[in-house]
């Protein structure tokens, strides 16, 4: 088991001691990132708050609990332990040892991958800096602060690989991730949905739901890469991303949990009057964010993705557990089209169909939450349903892009589109109501009104648990 040397500036198990020139390159851009992080970083001040710190990678005992003042967190750099013999899974290298360093030929499409996922990192930080200020609970605010210092320790994940592998591309690029900021009109960010706002607490539990969902099936592909430390550097990023979908998972239990416990409690189809989230608002609230997230895997077909496969620099998710070739060259897919106006389908070469069959895998695990959330609302007695709209509503990015669906697949002419938008995606009167649930409950054991509280705590802690000290 390696574990981090927390004697070092930069906390890390990837031997910086050993390597003075890159030791001494990334302890250059750490202040640039506290700098960062002071600015862009959460607004709500405190004293301390009970965070998960990273410490190894072994199965077991990999993380220590205590509170530390967010701004004194350990960020570091962190591999997933090497698999001895690993050999490359996918594509034309298929069979050969992984790399472990970067093959000319596959350098230019390695670095842009890198800094493709280690821009959303800080993006993500910089959407949710300002949620502190009205946390419904000392709970949700700890769980904020954990999704924001591990994003945060994502970003570094990656800046090391631009650092250690890159040259001075790298180095500059590692820059930039650091100089471009959400929702900015000059310098934005790479991907459309980590431009979006993330207001409010709904739309945060949403947005970890969908939208980190979205990055943990990215990092599953990147975690096949024959460049071995990216691999390593994935693997261990989806260990901490878990939490995160958990945050988002059971904020949404609990805020669909609250609606239907007062629907019930006041026999009405509108919790809103009663402080509660309504639930054709937590619908709308869902296409949107599934719609924004489900643009991040690109269009139906790319031959990027296609080269990268047969590269072996990126591959599927679970792709030991794929019953093929792992090639690919001779194989067909069924992808989304649009055909005289309507959706349709058409049979590609599989290889070309690679962000069809990564976002498939991610459809299929967003029904599980849908199904989840329905479950609340059948054991309350109630008939009503969520459920996630067609694959080609409200989207901007692929075949889809072109045409008006509604959430039942409906084709729409631009004028039914406009009159009818407002029934299915948030409304600015939306977004006011949302807003005026938000006041910030900070006494351990409380809870806002529209939200219920948790099942357990963190780490074995009680809910009522002194998880934030404040100034």
């Amino acid at each position: 088991m390696t574990t981090a040397d927390y004697q070092e500036k930069i906390p890390n198990n990837v031997g910086l001691a050993d390597d003075r020139r890159l030791q001494r390159a990334l302890e250059s851009w750490q202040p640039g990132f506290r700098d960062w992080w002071a600015e862009m970083g959460p607004e709500l001040p405190t004293e301390d708050v009970y965070l998960r710190t990273a410490v190894n990678v072994g199965r077991e005992g990999w993380a220590h609990f205590g509170h530390v003042p967010v701004s004194e967190y350990r960020w570091g750099v962190f591999l997933a332990e090497p698999r001895p013999d690993r050999r490359i899974a996918f594509g034309e290298h298929k069979g050969e040892p992984v790399w472990q360093k970067v093959p000319g030929e596959y350098r230019a499409a390695l670095q842009r991958l890198i800094v493709i996922q280690g821009d959303t990192e800080p993006a993500s930080v910089e959407q949710q800096r300002r949620l502190g200020h009205n946390a419904p609970s000392l709970y949700d605010l700890r769980n904020l602060f954990q999704v924001n210092v591990e994003e945060g320790r994502h970003l570094w994940a990656m800046v090391y690989l631009l650092h250690a592998f890159f040259g001075r591309e790298g180095r500059e690029e590692a820059g930039e991730l650091l100089r471009r900021n959400s929702g900015s009109e000059d310098s934005p960010r790479i991907l459309g949905a980590f431009n979006e706002e993330t207001p409010d607490w709904l739309s945060f539990f949403m947005f970890t739901y969908f939208t980190d969902r979205d990055g943990k099936y990215q990092l599953g592909t990147l975690k096949e890469s024959g460049f071995d430390p990216l691999s390593r550097t994935c693997e261990f990023m989806l260990k901490e991303e878990a939490h995160h979908m958990f945050v988002g998972t059971t904020g949404i239990d609990r805020v669909v949990g609250r609606t239907a416990r007062l629907m019930v409690e006041h026999d009405t189809d509108d919790a809103g009057p009663h402080g509660a989230v309504p639930l054709h608002v937590i619908q709308k609230y869902l296409n949107f964010h599934y719609s924004v997230s489900l643009d991040l895997f690109g269009g139906e077909t790319s031959t990027n993705v296609a080269n990268y496969y047969s590269a072996g620099v990126k591959g599927r998710w679970q792709e030991e557990r794929r019953k093929d070739d792992h090639r690919l060259t001779d194989t067909g897919a069924f992808v989304d089209t649009v055909d005289d106006g309507r959706p349709s389908t058409v049979e590609v070469e599989a290889l070309t169909a690679l962000n069809t069959d990564l976002r498939d895998e991610y459809i299929d695990d967003c029904e599980s939450g849908v199904k989840r959330w329905n479950r609340i609302l059948s054991d309350a007695g109630l008939p009503q349903r969520l459920a996630l709209p067609h694959r080609g509503f409200n989207r901007y990015v692929g075949a889809f892009a072109g045409i008006n669906l509604s959430p039942t697949g409906e084709v729409l002419t631009d004028g039914e589109w406009e009159a009818r938008r407002s029934a299915w995606l948030p409304t600015d009167a939306d977004k006011a109501f949302v807003a005026s649930l938000m006041h910030p409950v900070y006494e351990p054991g409380k809870i806002a009104s529209w939200l219920e509280p948790p099942r357990n705590g963190i780490n074995g802690k009680p809910f009522d648990y002194e998880y934030v000290h404040f100034l």
